[in-house]
C-alpha cells in the first residue's frame, strides 16, 4: 500500500529529517512512528499525505508515485486518506454535523447520502446525540472523536493520526484508542505518531522508531523503547 524507497529529506536550514528511509508498509497494518521530539516523526506522515515532498527518492502511496504527483491531483489522493491531528482542527463556527458533512460536501455527494454517512460515522463514535453543538461546546476527548469521524466520513483505505491522544487525559486517550482499534480491524490501514508509552506498549502493534531523520528500529510487534 505504502512504499518508500531511499527517501531523502533535506530542509532549507540545512536539517535532514529523513535520510534513506526504506519502508513497505501493506494494506490492513497499524503502525507506530516512535522516537524523540524533532527525530523526523511528522516529516515521515506528512510525506504521505503530501504535505511535504522529498528531497529525492520514491514515495508509492496506492500505487500513485507522490514524487511526480502534479499540485491539482493532490486533492484526488487526499480522498483516500483521512488525517487526525493533535489540536483536531475543526472548523469552530460550524456544528458537528456539519465538520463532519464538509469532507462529503467537497466530493459532490448527494445530500441524502451525506446525511446517511455523516449520521453512521457519528454513532460510532459516539456523537450522534451532540451533532447540532459547535466544537467549543465539546471536551477535548469529543472534538478527538470528530476529528476522528471526519477523517473516516469518506471510507479511506489510509487513517494517518498525528500525535491523536497528546491533548487527552488518560481516560480519554484509552477510549480514542478503542475507535482507532475499531477502524484498523474493519481493514483501514492505520499510521500513528505518538509519544504515548503505554499504549504502544499495551496495545502492541508494528513500531518504527525515528531518530535523527533514520529509521533505527522497525519491529512487528514492538515496544516504545523509550523514556517519558
Amino acid at each position: 500500500m505504502i512504499k518508500m524507497q531511499d527517501i531523502v529529506k533535506k530542509y532549507p536550514n540545512g536539517i535532514i529529517a529523513a535520510n534513506r528511509f526504506n519502508v513497505d508498509i501493506q494494506q490492513g497494518e497499524f503502525i507506530y512512528i516512535v522516537g524523540p521530539s524533532g527525530a523526523g516523526k511528522s516529516t515521515f506522515i506528512k510525506m504521505i499525505y503530501r504535505e511535504e515532498k522529498p528531497t529525492s527518492g520514491k514515495i508509492l502511496v496506492n500505487g500513485i508515485n507522490l514524487s511526480t504527483l502534479k499540485n491539482r491531483r493532490v486533492p484526488f489522493l487526499r480522498r483516500n486518506i483521512g488525517v487526525v491531528f493533535q489540536d483536531f482542527k475543526l472548523l469552530p463556527t460550524l456544528t458537528i454535523f456539519e465538520n463532519v458533512a464538509f469532507a462529503l460536501e467537497v466530493t459532490e455527494h448527494r445530500p441524502k447520502d451525506i446525511k446517511n454517512r455523516v449520521m453512521d460515522v457519528l454513532s460510532m463514535v459516539g456523537l450522534k446525540h451532540k451533532m447540532r453543538m459547535l466544537p467549543s461546546e465539546l471536551s477535548g476527548g469529543e472534538q478527538q472523536r470528530v476529528s476522528i469521524a471526519r477523517s473516516i466520513v469518506n471510507n479511506p483505505k489510509l487513517i494517518i493520526a498525528d500525535e491523536p491522544t497528546g491533548n487527552l487525559d488518560p481516560d480519554t486517550a484509552w477510549e480514542i484508542m478503542g475507535i482507532l482499534e475499531e477502524i484498523n480491524l474493519n481493514g483501514t490501514t492505520v499510521i500513528m505518531a505518538t509519544h504515548n508509552k503505554e499504549i504502544v506498549n499495551t496495545i502492541t502493534h508494528r513500531v518504527i522508531a525515528i531518530e535523527n531523520g533514520r529509521i533505527v528500529r522497525d519491529e512487528h510487534r514492538g515496544e516504545y523503547g523509550y523514556e517519558n
